[in-house]
């Protein structure tokens, strides 16, 4: 950061730019007007850690007061930042030492002034293509020069929206094979005796909601008992179901099912977040840092690395970095539009938050089995369009590659290189069945759907994570260093594309490891299925979440 002083910034203390604030105009950005200075907003600040995280899974799971003193910000930090922009005029509604963040509250013109920027009333192109109202600013952001190198971020001024689900929806009568998420259990091999008993699963929504006669309802036609299934909003957000059935509510209730159908005795928790880089972080932070700890956090939702700031994007990073290091394994959707992300440049892209090396980035194939016997008769990448309907899966830009992933098994797919000298973090990690047309057969705002996408896939490894936790009695946070060496334990993918990349043995940018096989996943992992359908705890698993 350097001294760069900014019309608009605080008079009152000098200013340096903040490094990675950088934020270009909206896509489709339609002319505005100045934002209402009066209007009261919120914003998220995030601070530096007092020491970094040890490289690599952690030994034991830290709670979070643990976090807080290793990692966590220095009280010395907190204390400042909070005396600086108090005096600045804003008001400090949260301060958390174990996320590092701040919650600042103040007028539009007091955080503009604060921050150095100019906020506009605008509509653009949303995620998903939609018109979208809201605040809107470009370039960098300035703070007070005595919160040099404290201060790492500043989200939430700009509230355009930050992500899209991952998910492609079609009626069920026009889906030429569809499956129930116990069907996926028989096919995938999860683990016999195990129902996600003891385990806490938490769900990460940027939008929609779920009722509860649908939930009744589809767990009720699968024979199960309908699970514990608890909503929590974060940043003003919440559960409202029934107001977007062809969008978020898809996203939502297709989440919820397919967990609750694969681990009926976890207790799901779902968060409702605001669709913002602010809300997105801050709804991670609240599932990954709750009490009790969930053993997974799903997330279906996602966009191309370039569409987030620098700021935002480390930020998560870290969050889910936090996460692991809270022993909660995070699963994210690797993206719906194949080996570009739905990007018009011509280029490749991976998405985020799947590309960074602390997700277990999910994605998706196209299968074609026997749901009565289990028996797979063909797996092969899902690809119905390279643009608009396929696997995301690639390299990232930013991310390098982590220490457990073979970089030169990595290598071995890339068509072309376009960076020979070094390639970046692969996605996906691992994959399972996400084609539409051969995809899962779920309940809607009282409709019957079948749905895909790699948003399906997220939420089927979360519940064989918590299926895997119950049976081995912890839980795994960083999980990629273990797959990574138990390649048996996956049924390689190895024919088709994603656009640019290809399928091949081993590892690829287009499926990963593979398709899980649950049962030699647990054999791995220092597990055992426990026989005669019980669990080690004595506890019996549920008719239809049981594996053959």
């Amino acid at each position: 950061m350097t001294d760069q002083p900014t019309p608009g910034s605080s008079a009152e203390e000098p200013s340096v730019t903040l490094e990675g604030s950088e934020r270009a105009p909206a896509p489709g950005l339609a002319a505005g007007q100045a934002a209402d200075p009066a209007e009261r907003i919120q914003v998220t600040v995030v601070l530096r850690r007092k020491a970094p995280l040890p490289e690599g899974p952690a030994q034991a799971p830290l709670s979070p007061e643990e976090l807080a003193a290793r990692h966590g910000a220095s009280d010395e930090d907190l204390r400042l930042a909070t005396e600086t922009f108090t005096r600045l005029g804003a008001e400090v509604v949260e301060a958390d030492a174990a996320s590092r963040r701040i919650r600042l509250a103040g007028t539009v013109e007091q955080l503009s002034r604060i921050f150095g920027t100019s906020l506009e009333k605008v509509t653009s192109s949303g995620p998903h293509g939609q018109s979208v109202a809201h605040r809107h600013r470009t370039g960098t952001l300035q703070i007070p020069a005595s919160l040099d190198g404290v201060v790492t971020a500043v989200l939430g001024l700009d509230d355009r929206p930050q992500a899209r689900a991952q998910f492609r929806a079609i009626p069920r009568a026009a889906a030429g094979t569809s499956y129930s998420p116990p069907d996926l259990g028989r096919i995938y091999g999860f683990p016999a005796g195990t129902d996600g008993t003891g385990q806490t699963v938490a769900i990460l929504e940027l939008g929609g909601g779920f009722g509860q006669a649908d939930l009744d309802a589809y767990f009720g036609g699968l024979g199960l008992a309908t699970p514990t299934v608890t909503a929590v909003g974060v940043d003003g957000a919440q559960n409202q179901p029934g107001q977007d059935p062809q969008g978020a509510d898809g996203e939502v209730l297709l989440d919820i099912e397919v967990v609750g159908a694969l681990a009926p005795r976890a207790d799901i928790v779902v968060y409702f977040g605001p669709n913002t880089d602010a809300g997105f972080l801050d709804t991670l932070v609240q599932a990954s840092h709750a009490s009790p700890a969930p053993c997974a956090v799903s997330i279906s939702w996602g966009q191309s690395e370039d569409a987030w700031t620098a700021q935002a994007r480390n930020a998560m990073d870290q969050a889910l970095a936090d996460a692991a290091a809270l022993g909660v394994t995070v699963t994210a959707a690797a993206g719906d539009r194949g080996s570009t992300d739905g990007v018009g440049d011509g280029k490749d892209h991976a998405d985020f938050p799947a590309s960074s090396p602390h997700a277990l980035a999910c994605g998706g194939t196209r299968l074609v089995a026997d749901a009565a016997s289990g028996t797979i008769t063909s797996e092969t990448v899902w690809n119905d369009s390279p643009t608009t309907s396929a696997t995301g899966g690639g390299y990232s830009d930013v991310f390098p590659t982590p220490a457990w992933q073979n970089s030169s098994a990595a290598a071995q797919h890339r068509k072309p290189a376009p960076h020979p000298a070094k390639h970046g973090r692969g996605v996906p990690d691992v994959s399972a069945v996400a084609d539409p047309q051969t995809g899962y057969r779920v309940r809607v705002d009282g409709t019957d759907m079948v749905i895909g996408g790699t948003s399906a896939v997220a939420p089927l490894w979360a519940a064989l994570v918590a299926r895997l936790a119950q049976a081995t009695g912890r839980r795994f946070g960083l999980l990629q260093p273990a797959l990574y060496t138990q390649a048996s334990a996956f049924r390689d993918i190895t024919s088709g594309t994603n656009g640019t990349y290809h399928a091949g043995p081993g590892w690829d940018p287009c499926t990963g490891l593979g398709s899980p096989n649950g049962a030699a996943l647990l054999a791995a992992l220092g597990g055992q299925t426990s026989s005669g359908g019980q669990t080690s705890s004595g506890s019996q698993s549920p008719s239809g979440a049981q594996s053959s």
